[in-house]
């Protein structure tokens, strides 16, 4: 009973965690119902504007040393997604608000890139007898690209409020996210040619 018990939590566990992170797939597009941490607000009692999009780009993976020598493609243990629950959007009016949402999808799809240019170069400099600690390199490398890049279109689009200059931004890495066709979550990179 006591085992039935703690499957019945795990999967009810397993379950609300899945509902709560979206996964960049480049088809589904934010809402605003996806921004459901309880600072979220929307209204004329609102005097500041402000957004937290709880976009991620993660990389973690468990194998033992044999594993690790052979393994090349990690693009599966990078992961970029949006967690719902620590999302949170302040407005004082819904247009402002979509203006934001905007900015959301904006820096999710940022998101996805850089986990892309992660994929690769974890892919290219992955060698057979490589240490592990070489990704952590790799890894901050990105990190501070991707965070350099996001505070620049914050303050130039003035957190996407500024809708023309978002819009460039926008269709540039959107462009640039089809530059790495190989380096999707589940893509399996060509081998090299000898």
């Amino acid at each position: 009973m006591k085992k039935a018990i703690v499957f019945f939590l795990l999967i009810q566990v397993l379950t609300t965690n899945a509902q709560n992170s979206i996964e960049w797939d480049g088809i589904y597009q934010l809402q605003l119902s996806d921004f459901q941490s309880e600072a979220t607000q929307i209204g004329s009692e609102v005097s500041v504007t402000s957004i937290n999009t709880a976009s991620s780009l993660d990389f973690a993976f468990m194998m033992n040393n044999v594993e690790f020598m052979f393994t090349k493609n990690f693009n599966s243990k990078v992961n970029c997604s949006f967690q719902r629950d620590a999302a949170y959007l302040v407005a004082p009016d819904t247009n402002t608000a979509n203006k934001l949402l905007d900015f959301a999808r904006y820096e999710f799809d940022l998101s996805e890139l850089y986990a892309r240019k992660l994929r690769k170069e974890i892919y290219e400099q992955k060698g057979t007898f490589s240490d592990v600690s070489f990704l952590k390199v790799i890894y901050d490398h990105i990190q501070k690209q991707y965070t350099e890049e996001h505070a620049t279109a914050a303050k130039s689009t003035n957190l996407g409020l500024e809708t023309a200059k978002l819009a460039v931004l926008h269709t540039e890495v959107t462009k640039q996210i089809q530059n790495y066709p190989d380096f999707c979550k589940s893509c399996k990179p060509p081998k090299k040619k000898k």
